[in-house]
């Protein structure tokens, strides 16, 4: 099967983010898939042009995967207007790399953002085969509950615009059972709905590893070590763990923030007014170094805003935190900390809530062996729940499924 997945923030192993689709696409490519990604030649995290691309379209391979990188106006770290001229911009010349793509069986538009989905739309046309649409985020609810959008008459086109592409789509991908429900809220049919959440590949963490040497590196071989590793964004509230450090006044807990994005500068910035002394930011990691971070930490920290929205996310940071066997400090309610305390994997505190965050965090380095309960209950747990075997097996299916639903 010939098929063609939009992604904007597309990235492999040997870049920063997030790598669902990268590692859904090597089981299929293994299965005899012709599978192409049209993605961004910018990068979403640090707003840098990928090395080596070339006009509008630069082609590459990666383990097998066809990749088109069609240029993106670098703007998305400016403003929330200048996000939006990127993400346009790569709406128009996504449509054009996809169609030097070449035939589709299908195609797979992914949001957010919600402007990729209107290309892969165009292409399914186009083409003339199905339009598989994975939902990630709840766009634009998310933005409207954070006051990101506000405009009413922007609302309005939003939503107009969310409810067409779900009138289109020949069929709908959550990766969270609460995106479900609510897309069952806005009248679509239970049938249209597929749920294949987050989850992780176990054979990219080894929680046994040596890591005496990036202990070293970061200057922390003595300290209990409490980790942040993802996207640092306005949505991400690390606010609180910087507030949570400001007022830890235990010499052997470090906290670290491995990532970058658009906040970035501005949480350094927060850090040098607070004094952070016992807080280091590495910058972004490759996904493919992450499980050396991972393993270097003693417990993992996952933070969201406090947004009602919010307790319908499955962040795929918490399972990788899981996978690489640490104990998680949970600051989201919801579907995720469902998950979290079916695994006995850490403990949940409040959203926004410094001081709960240091005191658990204080709580893990004072029993360790409670702490390694947690993390090895919740590495077996997704290991068993959440494998990205299972869940490529069950995409496999489900292409089948439209494909042959469209013939």
């Amino acid at each position: 099967m010939r098929v063609l997945l939009v992604h904007q923030a597309f990235v492999s192993p040997g870049q920063g983010g997030g790598t669902r689709h990268y590692e859904m696409a090597c089981r299929l490519v293994k299965r005899g898939y012709d599978f192409t990604v049209v993605a961004s030649d910018t990068n979403y995290l640090d707003g840098i042009r990928k090395e080596g691309s070339k006009g509008l379209v630069s082609k590459e391979t990666i383990d097998g995967i066809n990749v088109l990188r069609a240029y993106t106006i670098p703007t998305y770290h400016r403003s929330f207007v200048w996000r939006v001229v990127s993400f346009l911009s790569f709406m128009v010349t996504s449509v054009l790399a996809g169609l030097s793509a070449g035939k589709a069986d299908l195609v797979i538009g992914t949001t957010p953002p919600i402007f990729q989905a209107v290309s892969a739309w165009i292409l399914s046309v186009i083409r003339r085969c199905p339009f598989l649409l994975e939902v990630r985020d709840l766009w634009p609810e998310f933005a409207v509950n954070m006051g990101v959008l506000k405009n009413p008459v922007l609302i309005w086109m939003a939503r107009q615009l969310e409810s067409f592409l779900y009138a289109r789509a020949s069929h709908i991908l959550v990766n969270s059972p609460a995106y479900q429900d609510y897309l069952l809220s806005k009248g679509i049919k239970a049938e249209k709905i597929s749920v294949i959440p987050n989850g992780v590949d176990p054979e990219m963490f080894n929680s046994s590893m040596d890591t005496r040497d990036i202990r070293k590196e970061l200057n922390l071989e003595n300290k209990f070590i409490a980790t942040y590793a993802g996207a640092l964004g306005m949505a991400n509230d690390i606010d609180t763990i910087l507030h949570a450090a400001s007022m830890t006044d235990a010499p052997e807990i470090h906290y670290l923030i491995v990532g970058d994005g658009k906040e970035r500068p501005r949480l350094q910035q927060l850090a040098k007014e607070l004094n952070l002394t016992n807080l280091t930011f590495t910058g972004g990691v490759a996904k493919q170094e992450m499980s050396a971070y991972l393993t270097a930490s003693n417990v993992c920290l996952a933070t969201l805003q406090d947004i009602p929205m919010f307790k319908t996310v499955y962040p795929n940071k918490v399972f990788d935190y899981m996978a690489a066997g640490r104990p998680v400090i949970l600051g989201i309610d919801g579907v995720i900390r469902e998950v979290l305390e079916s695994a006995n994997g850490g403990v949940f505190i409040h959203p926004g809530k410094p001081e709960e965050l240091r005191k658990a965090v204080m709580a893990m380095a004072v029993d360790p062996q409670i702490s390694e309960s947690m993390g090895k209950s919740g590495q077996d747990y997704v290991t068993l729940h959440f494998n990205r075997d299972n869940h490529a097996e069950d995409l496999h299916k489900l292409l089948n499924k439209v494909s042959r639903k469209a013939a």
